[in-house]
């Protein structure tokens, strides 16, 4: 049976097999989620809000519980995309504001620039670089130093 999702502040709705993820319905909606960790729950990057129906939902599961008590944008609304299986209608999901960021190198192209949006790290959702703000070559080795963003790393001994 399909159940509807609508996703904001884009206002689509869009329809999902009962049990299946909201990760594929942002994915077939063409929506830029990055899925760093195929889908395992181990990273922030598909990290939505439920502005309505978390009971049309299955429960959070303690791994993702662990995941979303990291990121820092995480509300009381929190779920992550590749966790939540969509069981009822009315499921109303919002996608924070911001892109995530999957290496240094996606964002050394981007020195000299503004950052449109905020760029946000992959496994803690913290703002790296807030919007409107110069990118420059010293806040990305403040970054590089700070953070390990090799996720190809992370991700392969996390299992």
């Amino acid at each position: 049976m399909v159940k509807k999702v609508r996703l904001e502040p884009i206002a689509q709705e869009t329809t999902v097999e009962t049990n299946g993820n909201l990760l594929s319905v942002l994915l077939h909606q063409e929506l830029s989620v990055l899925k760093e960790c195929g889908g395992r729950g181990m990273c922030a990057t598909c990290h939505i809000y439920v502005n309505h129906g978390m009971e049309a939902l299955t429960p959070i599961s303690r791994r993702e519980q662990r995941t979303l008590s990291i990121i820092t944008s995480c509300k009381g609304n929190s779920r992550l995309a590749c966790q939540a299986r969509v069981m009822g209608n009315g499921v109303v999901v919002e996608l924070p504001p911001g892109m995530y960021v999957n290496s240094i190198q996606d964002i050394e192209s981007l020195i000299g620039r503004r950052a449109e949006q905020d760029l946000l790290h992959p496994l803690t959702g913290k703002v790296l670089v807030e919007q409107g703000k110069l990118i420059t070559r010293s806040m990305m080795r403040q970054i590089d130093d700070s953070t390990d963003l090799n996720l190809n790393d992370y991700f392969k001994h996390s299992h």
